[in-house]
């Protein structure tokens, strides 16, 4: 049996380490990327002692022109080839509209969307050379129902989401899977930072801030990014292998909306 290969994006911590550690659990050679070599080796020593696979940790920026070609191009040197790529990024800064620059969008565009766009761009060659993959856009239930206070994710990630359908069709014939995984309220280091964030905001506690969250959640707590790592793991794997072009929300039932 061939061993797959996944490249997955922003995975140092949070969402993308959670969702490179269940591919590796499922048995894929993965390679990972970061900004930070220091953070991104350390989660590559970690999941590659978890699991007993094969993990390269990878540093790059892929808010910047030519980066996530050269890390699809370097995934593929080291493993042959490439079958599944998870695309994902940190997220941008929480501010309302009165407190954004035109350099805080164009930042936003460059890491959330261009990033998606570049690293797709690179990636579906050698997945129509193997024959299909998988493409999975980590996003946020933003694209579903926007967030108070962050006006550039609610905006720039539904961009991401128009393109993950419409390539999803484009890509059908050549079985190469398209999806995107929205992610609720989950425990990671982007979500305390955004609590404490709001909790300054408004002058009141991370704590009070947290319980507010939850409550509006009907599993009344927050997700465990290992939960969200198992959802982008079966999306990425056979038994997925009828659905394309949707978004699957991983968030304990917090989106409202019929669909």
């Amino acid at each position: 049996m061939t061993t797959r290969i996944a490249l997955v994006a922003a995975a140092s911590q949070g969402l993308g380490r959670a969702a490179a550690a269940a591919l590796a659990s499922d048995g894929c050679s993965v390679a990972i990327c970061s900004r930070r070599r220091d953070a991104i080796e350390r989660a590559a020593a970690d999941i590659a002692g978890a699991t007993g696979r094969d993990i390269a940790p990878l540093v790059a920026d892929l808010s910047r022109p030519g980066e996530p070609e050269r890390v699809v191009r370097e995934t593929v040197e080291r493993f042959g080839g490439l079958d599944v790529l998870v695309t994902n990024t940190g997220g941008p800064r929480s501010a309302t509209f009165d407190a954004l620059t035109d350099e805080d969008w164009q930042q936003a565009f460059d890491s959330l969307l261009m990033s998606v766009v570049r690293l797709s761009r690179a990636a579906i060659p050698h997945m129509r050379a193997r024959g299909g993959g998988r493409i999975l856009h980590i996003t946020s239930v933003a694209v579903k129902q926007p967030v108070a206070g962050l006006m550039l994710s609610n905006a720039v990630r539904a961009a991401v989401a128009g393109l993950s359908k419409t390539l999803a069709a484009e890509l059908a014939k050549d079985r190469i899977l398209v999806n995107s995984v929205a992610p609720g309220f989950t425990r990671t280091e982007r979500v305390t930072e955004l609590t404490r964030a709001t909790a300054e905001r408004e002058r009141t506690s991370a704590e009070a801030v947290e319980q507010r969250i939850v409550a509006d959640i009907p599993m009344r707590r927050l997700g465990e990014a290992a939960e969200f790592g198992n959802a982008v793991a079966f999306l990425a794997s056979d038994r997925a292998s009828y659905i394309t072009g949707t978004t699957i929300q991983v968030d304990g039932g917090y989106i409202k909306g019929i669909f």
